[in-house]
């Protein structure tokens, strides 16, 4: 567990992914797919443990603003809509520092539910 704080935080829109540094000096370029999908909210996380949903069908969203909460966190705003959750400088540096095995994880959990990071595409016409 870590006591660092952010040095400077910036959203890359462009390439839809947010640019963390902290005081220890450890910087994070964090996909904004990957934040989506492991938002510290009570709907992907659930109220307790075994509750947690399964987001999926993210590949393509995107950020359209951080908010700023206080001293201790960030609200981040997704293009789907998503905006509640707040991510703790603690928990993004969990995120940044614990990468690998969690993308890994999710990854894997997709494959065993038979999910996808494609959007789900909506059909062009509906049967009557």
């Amino acid at each position: 567990m870590t006591t660092a704080l952010p040095t400077a935080i910036h959203l890359h829109k462009a390439s839809r992914k947010l640019e963390i540094q902290f005081t220890d000096g450890q910087g994070f370029l964090l996909d904004a797919e990957y934040l989506r999908t492991h938002s510290p909210s009570a709907e992907v996380r659930g109220h307790g443990v075994g509750q947690e949903t399964l987001v999926f069908g993210k590949q393509d969203v995107g950020i359209v603003t951080l908010e700023p909460v206080g001293q201790y966190a960030i609200k981040i705003v997704f293009d789907d809509g998503h905006d509640s959750g707040l991510f703790t400088w603690q928990y993004l540096y969990e995120l940044g520092s614990e990468y690998q095995q969690k993308w890994q994880a999710y990854l894997l959990r997709l494959q065993q539910a038979g999910q996808s990071r494609e959007p789900v595409k909506e059909p062009l016409f509906k049967p009557l």
